[in-house]
C-alpha cells in the first residue's frame, strides 16, 4: 500500500507527498525500536511502578513496562511489512 501512494505521489508531481510519505516510514520504523528501549529502561530502573507492586492482588499486566512492551508489539507491523517486501524483491529477481 506504502508503494501504491509513493507511485501516486510521484506521478501527481508532489514531491512534497513523497517527502512526507518517506518520513512518515521512518517514524513508523523507530516506533518499534523506542517502546521496546523504553520498556527495558523502565524494567531496570524500577521506575514508579515499584511503588504500587506492594499491591497484594496486582496484576503482572499492570504498570509501564507491560504496557511499553504491547505498544512496541503492536508498532511491529511496519517492521513486518518491511522485511516482508524485502524477501519478496529477493524471490522475483
Amino acid at each position: 500500500m506504502i508503494a501504491a501512494q509513493r507511485e501516486t505521489a510521484a506521478t501527481s508531481g508532489g514531491s512534497g507527498n513523497l517527502a512526507a510519505l518517506g518520513a512518515a516510514d521512518w517514524l513508523s520504523l523507530a516506533a518499534a525500536p523506542t517502546f521496546a528501549v523504553m520498556a527495558l529502561l523502565t524494567g531496570v530502573s524500577g521506575g514508579a511502578d515499584m511503588i504500587c507492586s506492594a499491591a497484594a492482588d496486582a496484576s503482572p499486566l499492570t504498570g509501564m513496562v507491560p504496557m511499553y512492551l504491547l505498544m512496541s508489539a503492536f508498532h511491529l507491523a511496519s517492521w513486518l511489512k518491511l522485511i516482508s517486501s524485502r524477501r519478496g524483491g529477493a524471490r522475483r529477481s
